[in-house]
């Protein structure tokens, strides 16, 4: 990938993190759990529960990047020819 798409990429990603992360709807959850709090006055309690839903997204996450790193190792290495090969 050449270095200006790469940038762009990565430039597009992160406008799209900076967008959710600011948004005012970033604190929803799943239908069931924003009628569990909606009757619910304690803001303490709402902030720890969204924090909790965040904290239980980072092991799914973890174990999907460790994977696609793994498997990015993997082809990277299976592409590139042995040193026996090339003379």
């Amino acid at each position: 990938m050449p270095l200006s798409l790469h940038r762009l990429v990565l430039l597009t990603v992160a406008t799209t993190m900076a967008a959710l992360l600011f948004s005012p709807d970033v604190a929803a959850q799943c239908s069931m759990c924003r009628a569990a709090l909606a009757g619910s006055n304690n803001a303490f309690f709402i902030r720890n529960f969204n924090i909790g839903v965040l904290v239980l997204l980072v092991p799914p996450v973890t174990m999907f990047c460790s994977i696609f790193v793994v498997l990015k190792r993997y082809h990277r290495d299976d592409q590139q020819p042995d040193a026996k090969e090339r003379d």
